[in-house]
């Protein structure tokens, strides 16, 4: 029996708004290059007003059209209202990144989560043994971080933010495990945590970051952060100053793009070092 996906040409997109600095078009090119695979996989810009109408057409398409594709700011929260079937991960997050079609139907998911944890298995294995971590941030950026971390068995998950009632909010949807604290209790709360991740925008693109004192980490904890222009944020240059083992963020971008790439093509893919030197280089031109 002839698998129809060696004779046909498949095709996916990740659709937001705007979409121009996406990198997840390389990502997916090199792995149809890989593998040998007749596909594409390209940046689609839909204003929002303009969503719903390219979700109909999705889910009418005909020969050629997407099987499937990813979804980015700020379509995260539309496209899983739109979806047919989002999974469970994506009805308790209120949000969905990857969708495909499925027997007529727009299936959702999301796979952030997926991708956080994998890129911390990846770069520094164990450092899920810890029973506490503290999440710096409450906007949607930290959902698929607390929901990974919870459902990967880490006992209490702090949540801190500016805003105190966005950590109460996150702390009544995710459940017991986690709590919910203002930010000026960074210091308490980071007593004896194995895991420390910033979800805020704190240090995107080299901008200034308050100095930060990580000593009441447990020994042996780890540093990540979701940001990763610059590769190195100020966050983790802080913790690597004071002796403090980091993960940056560049791999959770590109671990959350295998599930998709093998729902859509087929393959499940790797994560290797000449991947992640195409996307440095790429961010080194822009």
């Amino acid at each position: 029996m002839v698998d129809s996906r060696e004779t046909l040409t498949v095709n996916a997109f990740v659709v937001g708004y705007p979409i121009k600095h996406s990198r997840s078009p390389i990502i997916h090119s090199h792995w149809l290059k890989t593998f040998g695979i007749a596909g594409s996989y390209k940046a689609v810009e839909v204003a929002p007003a303009d969503l719903g109408n390219f979700i109909m057409s999705l889910k009418h398409g005909g020969p050629g059209a997407p099987v499937g594709g990813n979804v980015t700011i700020p379509h995260k929260e539309a496209v899983c209202q739109l979806a047919d079937r989002p999974d469970e991960l994506a009805r308790e997050l209120g949000a969905a990144n990857t969708v495909w079609m499925e027997e007529g139907r727009l299936c959702a998911t999301n796979t952030d989560g997926y991708g956080f944890v994998a890129n911390l298995d990846e770069r520094h294995p164990g450092w899920d043994k810890t029973e506490r971590a503290v999440v710096l941030g409450a906007g949607g950026a930290s959902r698929a971080v607390i929901q990974s971390l919870r459902d990967r068995g880490i006992v209490e998950i702090h949540v801190l933010n500016r805003t105190v009632e966005r950590a109460h909010e996150l702390a009544d949807r995710f459940g017991p495990r986690v709590h919910s604290h203002p930010q000026a209790a960074l210091h308490e709360v980071m007593q004896g945590a194995g895991l420390f991740v910033n979800t805020t925008s704190l240090g995107m693109d080299g901008t200034e970051v308050p100095g930060l004192d990580f000593s009441p980490l447990a020994a042996g904890a780890v540093v990540t952060d979701i940001v990763y222009v610059p590769l190195v944020t100020p966050i983790l240059k802080m913790a690597q100053e004071q002796g403090i083992a980091t993960v940056d963020g560049l791999g959770m971008l590109l671990h959350q793009a295998k599930p998709g790439f093998k729902t859509w093509f087929g393959q499940m893919p790797e994560v290797d070092e000449t991947l992640r030197s195409l996307i440095i280089a790429d961010m080194e031109r822009h």
